[in-house]
């Protein structure tokens, strides 16, 4: 059954059709959400809100506009904006949680570079200004096209390749002795196998 066609019925009160629509696209919101904020706890809350205003107001969802995954993307990217505002959008890294792990390289070596590395990155993406970190994470992390990225922020294509560019710009500076080829992941992968 399409989206839409859920998002129909859950809006007439059917649960199985929001817990259907819910299951599809609660770990996409949630991954956002969490990349957004760097928090699990404001990430569930911020899904739980997303969700609940799509129930509520399902009428505000124009599938000729865009497709509903790129609609819920904009409503926590508004959500999340909403939250950082009241908040100082400020978290010192201490307080960011580990994001759920990947599949790590073998043996110990290869897995304390894996953990270093992932630790690296996620703290250079969210040292990024805000336009710049929702464009990575939806663009690098979330796989979205530019154009969908587009629709999510409500900016043009060529302003997401903006921000796009100036945000992966700063990430190999800020990420730049971990991809010198003398020294950094590059070199102690090669001694950990």
């Amino acid at each position: 059954m399409t989206d839409e066609k859920l998002l129909h019925k859950a809006g007439r009160g059917d649960e199985a059709a929001f817990l259907a629509l819910y299951e599809r696209h609660r770990d996409t919101v949630f991954r956002f959400a969490y990349r957004m904020l760097g928090s699990a706890a404001l990430a569930e809350e911020v899904t739980h809100d997303c969700f609940l205003s799509l129930v509520r107001r399902p009428d505000a969802f124009d599938p000729a506009r865009a497709a509903l995954r790129t609609y819920l993307y904009a409503a926590v990217r508004n959500l999340s904006a909403k939250h950082l505002r009241r908040h100082g959008g400020e978290f010192p890294f201490e307080d960011l949680e580990d994001e759920p792990e990947v599949e790590e390289r073998e043996g110990p070596l290869g897995r304390l570079l894996d953990a270093e590395l992932s630790e690296e990155v996620r703290k250079a993406v969210a040292e990024l200004p805000d336009l710049q970190r929702e464009v990575v994470v939806l663009v690098e992390f979330e796989e979205l096209s530019l154009s969908e990225t587009a629709a999510v922020v409500g900016a043009d294509v060529g302003t997401v390749k903006s921000r796009l560019h100036r945000a992966r710009r700063r990430l190999r500076r800020a990420l730049a002795f971990y991809f010198k080829s003398d020294r950094g992941v590059a070199r102690a992968g090669k001694v950990g196998r």
